[in-house]
């Protein structure tokens, strides 16, 4: 059987490798990097690091607008696909590249398998929404990583759902211990564990309001402990275009991105951490690290309702209090499966093959 697998962003990366590595020991699997993220730190140093093999395909498309990103990948995936030929496409999450690989095979006979179905904010002005909505009602296959995930889809009427565990859950396991032997980055930078707030700050809709970035940024300035920044590229050039640079670099401790493991490193060892990813927020979770998260609506709801995560918004003295009050957590529950979930997408797409 022929798997052809779709990826693009950092998040993508990680979810892909412990399913990779499971489908690659059964059947031919071609990996497709779409170039969504294509700088060196933002991509290759993923592939070497969590020990995927390097693409087979490397389609280039690079950062543009929604809809003409997607275009192109559209546009180069269709030919990829018309001449591999697969049984199966494999998309990954909510990008663009997600939604790129959803619709060319809708357009194909091959089974079309989404990795982490049935998340919704219930927020149609994020663009990951729109594209996970999209992906699920074209997919035959649906991994859902919750139960709350799997009621979603059949609330939806949408069936060939199951729940089969998050397959960052997977990745994390493996990750802690190896970044706790390998990562130098808390030494890099002169941080202590527990002694600092790890922050991430990229979707669009904090990034290009200039009210809300700047609202994040003081209220993450207002917190009493040093606040680490890795710096995704197109919040730097925010921070520069709205004039909110120098107040960043005075306030905060702002890093190149980090690789996977010295992100994971990071994580593991923060104090709390602020983010509006919602990958970041579960890997959270997953290590232990309370979970501040600048967004009004998150996908991950179970955490929320936990106790392990804060919804604030870009609000910036609930930025502050969140940042300053103690920590106080319940009893964590288990979520998110037991760490088998790529096992489970194996077995499924072999099962529905």
């Amino acid at each position: 059987m022929k798997i052809v697998s779709v990826v693009g962003a950092r998040p993508q990366f990680v979810k892909a490798f412990p399913v990779s590595r499971e489908l690659r020991g059964r059947h031919e699997e071609v990996l497709v990097h779409t170039g969504q993220h294509y700088s060196e730190g933002m991509s290759d140093v993923f592939f070497a690091e969590l020990d995927i093999p390097a693409p087979e395909y490397d389609l280039g498309v690079g950062s543009d607008t929604h809809g003409q990103q997607t275009g192109a990948m559209i546009v180069r995936l269709g030919e990829l696909v018309a001449e591999e030929r697969p049984d199966v496409i494999v998309v990954y999450g909510d990008t663009n590249s997600t939604l790129a690989g959803a619709m060319v095979a809708a357009k194909t006979e091959a089974t079309l398998a989404h990795v982490e179905a049935g998340l919704r904010s219930f927020n149609r002005e994020m663009p990951e929404e729109v594209n996970r909505v999209l992906t699920d009602h074209v997919s035959d296959l649906l991994f859902a990583p919750t139960e709350r995930g799997a009621r979603n889809l059949g609330r939806e009427g949408i069936a060939g759902v199951h729940r089969t565990g998050d397959v960052m859950y997977d990745a994390i396991r493996w990750a802690r211990e190896r970044a706790a032997d390998r990562s130098t980055i808390l030494h890099e930078h002169g941080l202590n564990s527990g002694e600092y707030v790890l922050a991430t700050v990229h979707r669009a809709g904090n990034t290009d309001d200039p009210d809300r970035l700047e609202a994040i940024v003081r209220g993450l300035s207002e917190a009493p402990r040093e606040v680490v920044l890795p710096v995704h590229p197109r919040t730097l050039e925010r921070l520069d275009a709205f004039g909110l640079r120098t107040t960043a670099e005075e306030q905060l401790t702002l890093v190149p991105p980090a690789s996977y493991l010295d992100f994971v490193r990071l994580l593991d060892g923060a104090e709390r951490v602020a983010t509006d990813s919602g990958g970041v927020q579960k890997e959270a979770f997953f290590l232990d690290t309370p979970c501040v998260t600048l967004r009004e609506e998150t996908e991950w709801v179970e955490t929320v309702e936990a106790g392990w995560n804060t919804l604030v918004g870009a609000d910036r003295a609930a930025i502050a209090r969140a940042l300053s009050r103690p920590i106080e957590l319940p009893p964590k529950p288990e979520l998110y499966g037991d760490g088998d979930a790529a096992v489970r997408i194996a077995d499924a797409i072999e099962s529905h093959a």
